[in-house]
C-alpha cells in the first residue's frame, strides 16, 4: 500500500503546476468539448452519404429485399439527422451552462440554500454536494427531454419499432429517478466520505467501493432492478430451451436460471445476454429475438455469447475497467487541492479556497474529455476483437469440446452458418445498417460490421458466408 501511494505522490509532484498556475481551464474544456462535438459531426457526414446507397453489399443481396433495404437506409438516415442535431444542440447547452461562469456555481449556491432550509449549514458538505449532483442532474434533464420524446414517439415511431406509451415512458423516467436516489445517494456520500477520511490516500479505498458497488450491482439488477422495468419469465419447455440446457451442460456453464424477457414491451429491437456470479449463470433472450429467429439460429447467438465466457471477455473487461479507473483516480489528487480550476469555471474564492471534492472532481472529468474519447476507441477496438473470438468459438465448437459423437458432430458443424443466419436475420428485423464508413465504426461501433463478421465465419467454415462474405465492397 506504502509503494502505491507513493507512486501517486510522484503524479501528484509532477502535476504541482495544476495546483499553482492560473491555467484556463474553462476555455481549455470549450475548445476541446467543441473539437469533439466536431470531429463527431464530421464522422457523421463521412456516414451520411452511405444512405443513398441503393442496394446493399453483395453478401447481403440475396437477404434484403428492395423495400426492406430502403426502410433500413431511411432509418438510418433520420437517425444521422438526429444524432447530428442532438449532438450540437446538447453541445450549446453546455457551452451556455460553462460560459458563462455563473451555472455550476448557482448550483452550488443553491444547493447550500436548501440545505440550510432544512437547518443545516455548510459544515455538512456531504449533503450539499448530494444535493448539488441531484440538481445538477434535474435542471440538466429539463433541456433534454423534448430529444428523448422526438426519438422515441417520432424517431422510433415512424420506422416501427416504439411499442411505449407515453404514460410508461414517464413511469419509466420516475422509476429511474428513484433508483437514482436510492442507490445514487449512499453510493456518492461514501465516495465523498473517503475523500474525508483518508484525504489523498483515497485512491485504493475508493476503487474498493466501486469495486464493491459494480460487483453487487450484478446480483442487484436482475433480481431487483430490471423486475421494475421489465417481466423476466422462465423460457417455457420446448425445443429452444432443450437446446440451449444442452449447450450450457457441454460446457460446464454453470445456468442457474433461463428467462425470457418482455423487450417488446418498449421496443421490437432484440438481444441476448448472460449475467451472474461465477458460480452462478443466467441467460436472458429476448421474446423479439425468440420470435424473429429459428431455434437452432437462436441457439448460435447463445453459442457467441458463451464464447465470451469461455474466453472470460467479461472478467478482462472488468480488470482493463480498473487500470483506466486506477489511471483516472491517480491523476486526480492534483486536481483535488487546485483552487485555479475552480476559479477558473466561475467559483468564488471562499469556494475555491478548500476545493469541494465533488466539484474538483465534476471539473477534473471535464478536463479528461478528450482523453476520454482516445480511451473510449481503443475499448472498442478490444471489444470487436473480443466479439471476432466469440464467433471464432461459436464455429469451431465442436472441436473446442473435442466431441467425438458423429450425430453431435453433425449438430454442431453448421453452427457458424445458422450464427450468420441470425446475424442477418436480426439486421434485417432491426433495420440495421449495412454500409458502414470505416472511421465512422472505429469510433462508435464496439461490434464489427455485419459484413466483416460474415466474412470471419466465412473464413472459419460457415458454410454459404465464405465465398460471397469474402468479396470486396
Amino acid at each position: 500500500m506504502d509503494i502505491l501511494h507513493a507512486q501517486v505522490a510522484a503524479i501528484q509532484r509532477r502535476l504541482a503546476f495544476v495546483q499553482e498556475d492560473p491555467i484556463n481551464w474553462q476555455s481549455y474544456v470549450l475548445i476541446f468539448s467543441w473539437g469533439i462535438c466536431l470531429f463527431e459531426s464530421y464522422l457523421l457526414l463521412r456516414q451520411y452519404p452511405l444512405y443513398s446507397k441503393p442496394a446493399p453489399p453483395s453478401v447481403l443481396a440475396e437477404h434484403f429485399t428492395t423495400e426492406v433495404f430502403d426502410k433500413s437506409q431511411k432509418y438510418g438516415k433520420h437517425k444521422a439527422k438526429f444524432s447530428l442535431f442532438s449532438g450540437l444542440y446538447k453541445q450549446l447547452l453546455d457551452t451556455l451552462q460553462l460560459a458563462s461562469g455563473v451555472y455550476y456555481p448557482w448550483v452550488w449556491k443553491a444547493s447550500g440554500q436548501l440545505l440550510g432550509l432544512a437547518g443545516y449549514g455548510p459544515e455538512y458538505q456531504i449533503s450539499q454536494s448530494v444535493l448539488f449532483i441531484f440538481l445538477l442532474t434535474f435542471i440538466s434533464t429539463l433541456p433534454t427531454l423534448p430529444l428523448g420524446l422526438y426519438q422515441t414517439f417520432v424517431l422510433e415511431e415512424q420506422h416501427g419499432f416504439n411499442k411505449t406509451t407515453l404514460s410508461l415512458y414517464f413511469a419509466d423516467m420516475a422509476k429511474g429517478w428513484a433508483l437514482g436516489f436510492v442507490l445514487g445517494t449512499p453510493l456518492l456520500a461514501a465516495f465523498l466520505y473517503i475523500f474525508e477520511w483518508a484525504g489523498d490516500r483515497f485512491v485504493p479505498w475508493v476503487m474498493t467501493l466501486l469495486l464493491a458497488f459494480q460487483l453487487s450491482m450484478v446480483i442487484l439488477y436482475p433480481t431487483v432492478i430490471q423486475p421494475l422495468f421489465n417481466k423476466l419469465s422462465p423460457l417455457p419447455e420446448g425445443e429452444l430451451r432443450t437446446r440451449i440446457e444442452a449447450l450450457a451442460s457441454k460446457l460446464k456453464f454453470p445456468l442457474k436460471h433461463l428467462y425470457e424477457i418482455d423487450g417488446s414491451k418498449r421496443s421490437s429491437h432484440s438481444n441476448a445476454y448472460f449475467f451472474g456470479l461465477p458460480w452462478s449463470k443466467h441467460i436472458v433472450i429476448f421474446d423479439t429475438l425468440i420470435k424473429q429467429s429459428q431455434p437452432e439460429e437462436v441457439e448460435a447467438v447463445l453459442a457467441h455469447e458463451l464464447g465470451h465466457w469461455y474466453y472470460l471477455h467479461p472478467t478482462k473487461l472488468l480488470l482493463v475497467s480498473q487500470v483506466h479507473l486506477f489511471t483516472i483516480l491517480a491523476l486526480f489528487p492534483a486536481f483535488l487541492n487546485a483552487p485555479p480550476l475552480l476559479r477558473s469555471f466561475g467559483f468564488p474564492e471562499s469556494v475555491a479556497a478548500r476545493p469541494p471534492p465533488i466539484i474538483a472532481f465534476l471539473l477534473y472529468q471535464m478536463v479528461l474529455t478528450p482523453l476520454e474519447a482516445v480511451v473510449g476507441m481503443a475499448l472498442n477496438a478490444v471489444s470487436r476483437r473480443f466479439e471476432y473470438q466469440a464467433d471464432r468459438f461459436a464455429c469451431d465448437l465442436s472441436a473446442i469440446l473435442r466431441v467425438e459423437s458423429e450425430k453431435e458432430k453433425e449438430a454442431m458443424k453448421d453452427m457458424g452458418t445458422r450464427l450468420g443466419r441470425a446475424l442477418v436475420g436480426l439486421h434485417v428485423e432491426n433495420l440495421s445498417t449495412v454500409w458502414v464508413d470505416w472511421l465512422y465504426s472505429a469510433y462508435h461501433h464496439s461490434h464489427p460490421t455485419l459484413t466483416e463478421r460474415l466474412k470471419a465465419l466465412g473464413e472459419h467454415g460457415g458454410e454459404g458466408l465464405g465465398k460471397s462474405a469474402t468479396k470486396k465492397e
